[in-house]
């Protein structure tokens, strides 16, 4: 993508950032004392199994080094303002699913560099590496999802009116946005795009259902409610999309590694419509 591009992608990011800001308080960093169990359990499976189920699915389906590295990204990104919408919308521990976001989105600003300079190098091999600078990722990733979710909440804090009345018109602008961006990949990479979505489509499918019942049953294991494993189970198999396709193409500058990213982003609004509309259904 050119430099208009990627400076467009990264302001995408902040904004959509920003509105998840809105939606915090700081009552949501203060939950772990109050559910520990749930949160160990919940960071354990974005951070830790999150990447290693990547991993594994790297080695179960023949890919190319990109998509393989598209995987491991999108694994490195848990969490998102998407999956608080879905765990509302499903019914599930609002509350919960809100402070799992918050945390995993802090703590992966240290974790995401190791596992992007892993997955170059093991995919890549060293003679091909674009080695990914971890402090400056660091500082990059700080300035566009930590910076803009502490003024969203400041917003909220200070003008908690104004931030329930952008708190729609800015969720509808991300899902635009993450469209156009979609869109603009997709013709970025039009020629390889049949073959890397035949490799990709079913490589995100698997990495969404996988860490979805991972996080539902590892959830039930340690006893804890329906409410609360639904929300386990949507923090641990949706993931943030956007962030990812921003470190592919703002950070890496390599489009074809924001494939996976960009046909996941399509089908987890898929499976997440299907556990809404089975959770309220069972409702009825």
């Amino acid at each position: 993508m050119d430099t208009i591009s990627t400076i467009i992608l990264a302001g995408s990011l902040i904004v959509i950032m920003l509105g998840m800001g809105l939606t915090l308080q700081a009552a949501d960093f203060k939950r772990i004392f109050r559910y520990p169990k749930a949160i160990f359990i919940g960071l354990t499976n974005q951070l830790i199994l999150l990447p290693l189920i990547g991993l594994g699915i790297t080695w179960i389906f023949p890919m190319q080094p990109e998509i393989a590295i598209g995987v491991m990204i999108l694994a490195a990104c848990p969490g998102g303002p998407t999956s608080n919408l879905i765990s509302h919308l499903a019914k599930a521990d609002l509350a919960l699913s809100v402070t799992l976001t918050a945390f995993s989105s802090l703590i992966t600003i240290l974790t995401i560099p190791f596992i992007v300079n892993f997955s170059l190098e093991y995919f890549l091999g060293v003679g091909q590496v674009v080695e990914l600078n971890v402090l400056s990722t660091i500082v990059q990733i700080f300035v566009i999802v930590v910076i803009p979710i502490i003024i969203g909440m400041l917003v909220r804090r200070y003008r908690p009116n104004f931030a329930d009345s952008m708190e729609k018109p800015v969720r509808i602008a991300s899902g635009a946005v993450l469209g156009l961006i979609i869109v603009g990949l997709v013709i970025k990479e039009r020629a390889n795009f049949v073959t890397y979505f035949e490799q990709a489509g079913i490589a995100a499918l698997v990495l969404n259902v996988v860490t979805m019942l991972l996080g539902y049953f590892s959830a039930k294991l340690f006893g804890l409610s329906k409410e609360a494993a639904r929300s386990i189970s949507i923090e641990s198999g949706i993931q943030n999309g956007t962030l990812a396709i921003t470190i592919a193409v703002v950070l890496l500058h390599n489009a074809s590694f924001a494939i996976v990213p960009a046909v996941y982003s399509l089908l987890m609004f898929l499976t997440g419509g299907i556990l809404i509309y089975w959770v309220n259904r069972k409702g009825k």
